[in-house]
């Protein structure tokens, strides 16, 4: 058995937003890890770590930093399901099994 069969005679939609922003995620998720991350260096270079307040203070931002960077790779995945099922969802129609199927007009008669 052959998976997605075509219909014959299939049209697929018009590409939108969804491959712009396909071809934009790698950036975006570059850029979104790197800032974050270049920040973070910048403030432990600023900071020399010598009392307990700012050893804490320098934790803290390691923390948020992580919770950050694990946010926006949540959101980049996200967003690339999303263009993805819209990609195949906007493509050419594909067969499905071949039973037949009851509507509310045409009732079965085994009922």
């Amino acid at each position: 058995m052959r998976w997605l069969n075509k219909l014959p005679h299939s049209i697929r939609s018009a590409s939108g937003l969804e491959w712009a922003l396909w071809r934009k995620l790698p950036l975006i998720a570059l850029l979104g890890t790197l800032l974050p991350v270049l920040g973070l260096l910048l403030y432990h270079w600023a900071q020399d770590g010598g009392t307990p307040a700012q050893a804490r203070a320098l934790q803290l931002a390691d923390y948020i930093v992580l919770g950050v960077l694990i946010f926006h790779w949540t959101l980049v995945l996200t967003v690339a399901i999303g263009c993805v099922v819209v990609m195949v969802m906007k493509g050419p129609g594909y067969v499905a099994d071949g039973l037949e199927v009851s509507h509310s007009d045409h009732p079965r008669a085994d009922l």
